[in-house]
């Protein structure tokens, strides 16, 4: 089977949308369309768990969520956001207040009858058992990558309502093709084992292969199954969102499945750029948002298919002084590309998989062998409060920030000087 696809389901009914590539939304268009779409669904009386995202994602996201609230509040017999983290650190108050848009400890002002939930990943009782896949069917739906049966477990506010709304944006992504939909309830609030084993098959596949690809890949397949199991009727909210601001370009909803869809594909208009040839060397600037080089990291995925080999990624986040902070197991294990660690799978397959795919997708495409050692197609580098014998032992090159000026490197015709990095891709036109 070919790696960019995989079986699917098709009988989804059409999502509703609004917008399009080269279409910026007014905020009354969207609300409007937020508060129409959920009347016309059958929700009197019934709980309802919200599925929104963290911090590191754009979305305007106190303009939907109080769209949201305006069509249930009075409706519906229970209202829940979930702050959708994965492996995330948690927000704190002062933090969900700016991200939801209310004043801090005043939710009940903007929000009546809302409770507000961070996916506390790290405790045991978070979790609601929704039964395995087999390894069997893993086997198919990978494409023979993987033979593993695999436990799904989810966050048991989602299975404890009558229905589950995944309200957020759709960007490239590079473990699934494109984020959003489902991926909202895996990883977004789902247990370890589904995580990564769904995050090692796209390092298999490889982030530079998979990223920006159309269409249902082995990953969402796998994210699709997971969710058929959820026992919630489920449906989306599915943004495009104008990177770096608070504008939307487009909103689906419907089935998580067929919102996603309507969604990615003007996604795959609008944050996709196109270079006629490669660059010698990309200077990512990333915005505060990203706080640690898990979640920066997407400076480097954005980039990787433009850059020549032999040449480099400078992530520049002076602001940043960790490579992960809920994973510090990164630092033991550096950053190296696939060939590393399959090529020794004894030595690392008892590690949490998601933290070797984390290390594959920022150290890229490269090879390893017991003689040569490892050779990665590129450098990568960083320019960021993290101290230099932190960053080498990572296996990763190091900077001072204090050294770096934006202008300079944009003047360098070899240099490609990205603001905003992390949610745009880039590729070469001939891909």
């Amino acid at each position: 089977m070919n790696h960019r696809t995989a079986p699917s389901r098709t009988d989804h009914p059409a999502a509703a949308l609004v917008g399009g590539p080269g279409t910026v939304l007014a905020e009354d268009e969207v609300t409007a369309f937020v508060e129409q779409q959920l009347a016309a669904v059958d929700l009197d009386g019934r709980s309802v768990c919200v599925v929104v995202p963290d911090g590191t994602r754009s979305c305007p996201l106190p303009l939907l969520l109080g769209a949201v609230h305006r069509a249930l509040h009075g409706r519906v017999s229970r209202l829940t956001v979930l702050i959708a983290l994965g492996t995330h650190a948690a927000m704190g108050e002062a933090e969900l207040a700016a991200h939801l848009g209310y004043e801090e400890q005043r939710l009940a002002d903007r929000y009546p009858g809302t409770t507000v939930l961070n996916h506390a990943w790290w405790q045991e009782d978070t979790f609601a058992d929704l039964g395995t896949i087999r390894a069997e069917r893993v086997g198919e739906l990978s494409g023979g990558l993987l033979h593993h049966q695999v436990r799904v477990r989810l966050n048991r506010a989602v299975a404890e309502h009558d229905v589950a709304l995944v309200l957020g944006p759709v960007f490239p992504h590079e473990v699934v093709g494109f984020s959003g939909g489902n991926k909202y309830f895996f990883p977004g609030v789902a247990g370890a084992e589904i995580i990564d084993l769904s995050h090692w098959l796209g390092a298999l596949i490889s982030s530079a292969e998979i990223i920006g690809t159309r269409g249902i890949t082995p990953v969402r397949a796998l994210i699709d199954e997971a969710a058929a199991l959820i026992p919630s009727r489920r449906l989306a909210l599915c943004l495009v969102a104008e990177s770096g601001s608070g504008a939307l370009h487009a909103a689906a909803f419907g089935t998580p499945e067929a919102a996603w869809a309507a969604a990615a594909e003007v996604s795959a208009e609008t944050h996709v750029r196109y270079l006629e040839a490669p660059v010698k060397r990309v200077l990512s600037l990333m915005p505060a948002k990203y706080q640690d080089v898990w979640t920066a990291a997407k400076g480097f995925y954005k980039l990787e298919p433009v850059v020549a080999d032999g040449g480099e990624v400078i992530l520049y986040a002076p602001h940043v002084t960790r490579l992960a902070e809920m994973h510090p197991e990164i630092e033991q294990i550096g950053y190296h590309c696939r060939d590393f660690f399959t090529g020794q799978w004894d030595r690392y397959k008892d590690l949490h998989w998601g933290v070797l795919a984390h290390s594959t997708h920022l150290r890229g495409a490269g090879s390893w062998d017991p003689v040569h050692g490892e050779r990665c197609r590129v450098t990568v580098t960083l320019a960021t409060g993290i101290p230099q014998d932190i960053v080498r032992a990572a296996n990763l090159n190091y900077l001072d920030p204090a050294t770096v000026d934006p202008a300079a490197f944009a003047a360098d015709p070899d240099t490609l000087v990205v603001p905003q990095a992390g949610e745009v891709l880039y590729r070469l036109r001939s891909n």
